[in-house]
Order: structure tokens, then C-alpha cells, then sequence
């Protein structure tokens, strides 16, 4: 017997493959949604009692041309139709999987083809969570926080612009390539930071946008296995989720990295991240993804946060700014520069940033003002850090530092990582 929870896992992982192979096949995405959304139907009226297929991959794109045939054979007014559905039965293959390397080939370009420059980001990741994770329209409005038909118009006008701009299916080539592959790890590198810190809602923490981000960037490392920025992506992702036990406490709060109970990370994942950090370092080709990946390396290999080697965080802050100077990542150098050299070289590397709008600019000036003994200023910089958050756990350990400082005094505060996200 297969239980229907072990189907739905199947779909979950075979689903942007067969996606990827049905619409090289047909030149349709929305039809080969439709071809394997009827297979998986087929699936779970049939693997119950006759148990699964030898290949339940090979078994899903099977059936879902065949369903594509069928439905091209009804709807089928002309002979454009007639010939496509004679082309597609003469490419049955049995129940037998399509050539791994095609498979391969085929889920690189549905990648590329998700994250073309000509559509929005917010497509970009629409689109790659429903072809290539199999998360439904609602899920993703619901990770989102967006109304489910404002996402379902925002997939119908991706896949309406693909089909009437003539997107090419295929892998970019040459110079095209880095910047495109920058796009597509762009996108998978937010959805994880979507799940990682949510930028609303009660919880701190969204564990499957986390765990669809982790997937796709093990996905994108196995079709690529040569370009260190996907490894060094993976291996951020894999640093920053190990320690996702121990970020928040029983009741929910935020614990900063500083506050962590280091016996609750993931060595597993600590392990593979690292491993992952010391293959870039061979590779000698940085980037900034494995420029951040090797700062959380750092973080990870201090058993106490007093052991951390905040010099080499901030010599690689200095390298990760030279290659991309933007206000972010001199706020988190800023950070690292006053575990270094103090909180008043820190503040003034930090006060003049332009991120005013930035909540983590706020709570970032807020630590330093406290450890300089400004409450005063503290609490103001805590308070606008507040009004421009809508994460409930978030605002809850903001309000905490004011309380804090408030009723006990100065120097109470807990000091700050080198992360702004308290990761």
C-alpha cells in the first residue's frame, strides 16, 4: 500500500522535472502543467492498491504526455494539433524515465527560462516556486502574504509574457551567462531569506520557503557543479538554516546569535556548509555569495561567541564591500568594525549609510548607542527601528531592548552579532 502522504512527496520532488520535460515536448508551460497535474490525479487513484512503479519519475512523464495526447486529440481543429499529437505519440517511450542528461538540460532552462531578466522579481519567484517547487498558487500567496487572486494574476501575466515576448527555453551561453545565473540565484537566495526571516506575520521563521530554497540550491549545485557562487549559495544557506533552533526561545522571541544555545545548530549542516566553504576556497574564484557563506563559516567554527575571530569577519566584509559596495553590506562591515575597533568607530561608519528606511539600520545604530551609554538615543533609534518592521517577533525583541533599557539602566542590552539579522 502507498500512502497518499508518500504520493504527495513524490510530487513535491518530481514535480519541476517533469514540468521542465513536458514543456520542451509540448512548448507550452501551461500545458504542461496541465499534462502532469492529470498524471499525478492518474497517481492517486492507481499507486494506493497497485503500489508504486519501478520509476514513479519515469511513470509521471510517461502518463502526462499520454494525458497531453489525449487532450490534444479532443480539442485537436486543426492540423497544426493533429500533427503535434502525431509527434508526441511518436515520441512515447513506455514507462521508461527520459535520459538523465536531458532531464538535467530540461530543468536548467525551465530555471533560466523563470528567472529571465525580462520578467519582474516578484514573477521571477512566483514562477520558480510553481514550476520548479510544485507549490501551489495559494501557498505561495499565503508565504507571501499577498491575496491568492493578486498571485494568481501575477503567474498568468509571467507565463502570458514568456509565451508573447518568446522567451527562448534554453540555457543562456557565453556572456549572457553570469548575469543570468546571478538572476537565478537572486531569486532562490530570497525565497530562503523570505523563510529565514520573515518580512511579516506573527513568526519569525518560515521552515518550508527554507526548505524549498535549500532544495533548489542543491538542485542548482547538482546541474551546475562548476560554478563555485552556486556552491557558495548552498553552502550560506545550509550555515544560516543549522542554526535555526536554536533563533528562537520557547515562547517564540528572537535570540540573537550572541544569545545562541550553540549545542542546539545543526552539525550536520554545519559540517556540509563548511565542506562546501573549503571547496570554494580551492576554487579561488569569489564571489559574494561565497564571501558570505565563508563569514558564517567563520561564525561557525567559534564554539562561544567569544571565540569568534571578528578580524577575518571583517577583512572579508572589506572584500564582500569592494565587490559589492552597497549601504547593506556596509551596515553588517559596520557591525564587525565595532566588535573590532569599538562601537564609536562602528557608529560612525554607520551614520553615514542612507538607509533610513531600513529597520535594521535603526536597530543596528540602537545597539551602538547603548554600548556608548546613549539610552536616550538608543531608545528613539529601538523606536524607529519598531515603526518600520511588520515581523510581530521582530517588533517584540525591539520592544524588549526598550523595556530594557528603560527600567534597568545602561549597558543591560545583550551587545549585537555581526549580523543585523540577529542570525
Amino acid at each position: 500500500m502507498v500512502h497518499i502522504s508518500e504520493i504527495g512527496q513524490i510530487f513535491r520532488e518530481e514535480y519541476g522535472r517533469s514540468v521542465a520535460v513536458l514543456v520542451r515536448v509540448l512548448g507550452s508551460i501551461d500545458a504542461a502543467e496541465d499534462a502532469v497535474q492529470d498524471a499525478f490525479t492518474e497517481a492517486v487513484a492507481r499507486w494506493p492498491d497497485a503500489g508504486l512503479p519501478p520509476s514513479p519519475a519515469g511513470w509521471i512523464i510517461t502518463t502526462a504526455r499520454n494525458r497531453a495526447i489525449d487532450r490534444l486529440r479532443r480539442e485537436a481543429s486543426g492540423r497544426e494539433k493533429l500533427a503535434q499529437a502525431a509527434l508526441l505519440h511518436g515520441d512515447e517511450r513506455g514507462d521508461e524515465p527520459e535520459e538523465v542528461d536531458t532531464v538535467e538540460d530540461d530543468q536548467l532552462r525551465l530555471i533560466f527560462t523563470c528567472c529571465h531578466p525580462a520578467l519582474s522579481r516578484a514573477a521571477q519567484v512566483a514562477l520558480t516556486l510553481k514550476l520548479l517547487g510544485g507549490l501551489g498558487t495559494a501557498e505561495i500567496a499565503h508565504a507571501f502574504l499577498v491575496p491568492e487572486p493578486t498571485m494568481a494574476q501575477r503567474i498568468v501575466r509571467a507565463k502570458g509574457k514568456i509565451r508573447d515576448a518568446h522567451i527562448p527555453y534554453r540555457v543562456p551561453s557565453g556572456a549572457e551567462l553570469p548575469e543570468r545565473l546571478k538572476s537565478v540565484l537572486a531569486v532562490v537566495y530570497l525565497v530562503f531569506n523570505e523563510g529565514y526571516a520573515a518580512s511579516s506575520g506573527t513568526g519569525l521563521v518560515r521552515e518550508d520557503l527554507c526548505r524549498e530554497a535549500l532544495r533548489l540550491g542543491r538542485l542548482i549545485v547538482d546541474l551546475m557543479p562548476d560554478e563555485p557562487e552556486a556552491k557558495g549559495l548552498l553552502a550560506l544557506m545550509l550555515l544560516l538554516d543549522a542554526r535555526r533552533a536554536a533563533r528562537t526561545a520557547s515562547d517564540g522571541g528572537m535570540v540573537l546569535l550572541a544569545d545562541q544555545d550553540r549545542s542546539l545548530w545543526d552539525t550536520d549542516q554545519t559540517a556540509e556548509g563548511q565542506l562546501l566553504v573549503r571547496q570554494c576556497l580551492k576554487r579561488n574564484q569569489p564571489g559574494p555569495y561565497q564571501l558570505q557563506a565563508a563569514i558564517n563559516a567563520v561564525h561557525s567554527d567559534a564554539a562561544q561567541p567569544t571565540d569568534t575571530d571578528w578580524r577575518q569577519i571583517l577583512a572579508l566584509y572589506g572584500q564582500l564591500l569592494a565587490m559589492e559596495p552597497t549601504p547593506v553590506v556596509a551596515l553588517n562591515r559596520a557591525v564587525a568594525l565595532a566588535e573590532v575597533e569599538g562601537p564609536a568607530e562602528g557608529l560612525a561608519a554607520v551614520d553615514v549609510l542612507e538607509l533610513g528606511n531600513y529597520y535594521l539600520f535603526h536597530a543596528v545604530r540602537a545597539d551602538l548607542l547603548r554600548r556608548l551609554g546613549r539610552d536616550d538615543d538608543a531608545v528613539a533609534a529601538y523606536r524607529a527601528a519598531q515603526e518600520r518592521t511588520d515581523n510581530d517577533a521582530e517588533r517584540d525583541f525591539l520592544e524588549g531592548r526598550v523595556r530594557t533599557l528603560t527600567t534597568t539602566g545602561p549597558g543591560s542590552a545583550a551587545p549585537t552579532s555581526d549580523d543585523p539579522h540577529g542570525r
